[in-house]
């Protein structure tokens, strides 16, 4: 027997031993009538300001990471670049490269890039961005979608297709505008609240998903109801096949309501921020489930909406933290400053009176 022969014999044996061993870890089938299901968590504003730059990044998500991890697919609007040094704050945001890896720890699956500040440092900044993203896309399976670094990941990013536990979800994100311009077709791209590009993002996500999560970044800032432009595109939207509508941009909850049985959530206000105007340290995750049964009929279960509050260092402890309010909600002696816990408080009531959120 040759020695070429002895080695084909000995690695088919070695290839049944493992397929062996791995058919024994394989679980059982899972019945046809069983359903296809997918918890999906929505976060609003996710900044970094001047102030927050002194801080460890790594404690501001510490008390709520447990509701992004847990969900299937998680998704936040990032409205920062990643430009480099030196970095800055408001009125253009550049954060270090640590803190989107630092979201990624926490949870996140899906950066939502198309915001008013995204060309807050040009087309060059946003280049750098998209690229640290598209690293981080490739190594830890993070992905973004809102902004294409070229014509082929725009067209593979915008909407982004995401498939888990056998549902396919479309993320198609846009924004009204940018705060600095860049001239028309120029790279990267970013995805703008205009009707015709919408329809072509909304046709592509319909052929090809279960699910369609439209997130416009939208709206009056620091008014908690909806105005008429908002309201005319969301039931465009729904027109155009929109499974759930979830809106950013205001810096602060806004009202909620169903348009042909769809949920609009037209703020989900922020999520992390140095903000302390009235209304814009209260924010929420919207959380919901996608379900296909076995006969190919999709359900989305009526949203979850989870209020959380951005606390800045001094209050809570000696950095920034947002909290899932319920959790908090009578453990007021948990703050360093307690006057920051009856401001929750009160912000609460207030915030659901005038948007009608119960």
């Amino acid at each position: 027997m040759t020695k070429k022969v002895l080695l084909s014999i000995l690695s088919l044996l070695s290839c049944l031993s493992l397929r062996a061993q791995w058919d024994y870890r394989i679980p059982a089938p899972k019945p046809l009538w069983e359903s296809d299901s997918l918890s999906v968590l929505i976060l609003g504003d996710v900044m970094m300001h001047s102030r927050q730059l002194s801080y460890d990044c790594t404690r501001f998500l510490a008390r709520s990471s447990h509701i992004i991890d847990e969900a299937g697919v998680s998704a936040a609007n990032l409205e920062f670049t990643l430009a480099g040094e030196p970095y800055s704050g408001y009125p253009c945001f550049s954060a270090p490269d640590s803190y989107a890896e630092y979201l990624a720890d926490c949870g996140v699956d899906v950066f939502l890039t198309a915001n008013n500040h995204i060309l807050d440092k040009g087309l060059r900044g946003l280049k750098r961005t998209l690229e640290i993203y598209g690293k981080m896309e490739r190594e830890r399976g993070v992905s973004y979608t809102g902004c294409g670094l070229s014509e082929e990941a725009d067209s593979l990013h915008n909407p982004l297709i995401i498939t888990r536990n056998g549902i396919r979800l479309a993320f198609v994100n846009f924004t009204y505008g940018t705060n600095a311009g860049a001239s028309p077709g120029a790279l990267p791209t970013v995805s703008r609240m205009k009707r015709e590009s919408v329809a072509a993002l909304m046709e592509r996500a319909r052929k090809n998903a279960d699910f369609i999560i439209a997130l416009p970044h939208w709206g009056e800032e620091y008014s908690l109801r909806h105005n008429a432009a908002q309201q005319e595109w969301a039931r465009w939207l729904v027109e155009q096949g929109a499974s759930i509508v979830v809106g950013a941009h205001p810096h602060v909850v806004q009202d909620t309501t169903h348009i042909g049985g769809v949920p609009v959530i037209y703020s989900v206000g922020n999520a992390v921020s140095n903000m302390t105007a009235r209304n814009t340290r209260l924010g929420l995750a919207v959380r919901f489930t996608a379900t296909r049964d076995w006969k190919g009929v999709r359900k989305l279960s009526r949203p979850e909406l989870i209020f959380i509050w951005c606390t800045v260092p001094g209050m809570l402890e000696e950095n920034f933290a947002t909290v899932p309010v319920e959790e908090y909600l009578g453990k007021r002696e948990l703050w360093k400053n307690p006057s920051d816990y009856d401001n929750m408080t009160a912000t609460l009531a207030r915030v659901k009176k005038e948007t009608g959120i119960e």
